[in-house]
């Protein structure tokens, strides 16, 4: 019996610390407001407002990718993306920026195309890509 993994999302400590996040930056924004800091309210709301988009999108897009013998499925903010294999290209994306390589998992199907990061995966995408093909050549 196989044990891979056929479905990725951001890591759940990762959810309930954004929102742990969010919840602080929400209390230092009533006290901002309370003692008339203007400046401070308004990094306050743009942090706060940032943190929470993060974590209401790492929220209710669950899994963001999921994988079977059949194909992929994407989930966006969009809706649920049905991506069968034979219709998919899948590949790694390297770019070097402030001396770091970032890896993005990359799906192209027709004209669309699904980037995946290692926070929208939980993982390193070079991981997922080799579960991804290993899934793909039993197909």
């Amino acid at each position: 019996m196989d044990n891979y993994r056929t479905s990725w999302a951001p890591r759940p400590a990762l959810v309930v610390s954004a929102w742990a996040v969010t919840a602080l930056l929400l209390v230092g924004l009533v006290a901002d407001a309370v003692t008339g800091d203007r400046g401070g309210l308004v990094l306050f709301a743009l942090a706060a407002l940032a943190v929470g988009a993060f974590a209401a999108h790492a929220s209710l897009v669950r899994p963001r990718l999921a994988a079977d013998t059949e194909g992929l499925v994407a989930r966006t903010l969009s809706g649920t993306h049905r991506l069968p294999w034979a219709q998919t290209r899948t590949r790694l994306r390297t770019t070097r920026r402030l001396g770091r390589d970032g890896v993005t998992l990359e799906i192209e199907q027709d004209d669309e195309l699904y980037v995946f990061g290692w926070l929208d995966l939980g993982e390193d995408p070079r991981d997922v890509l080799d579960v991804l093909s290993t899934l793909r050549a039993r197909s």
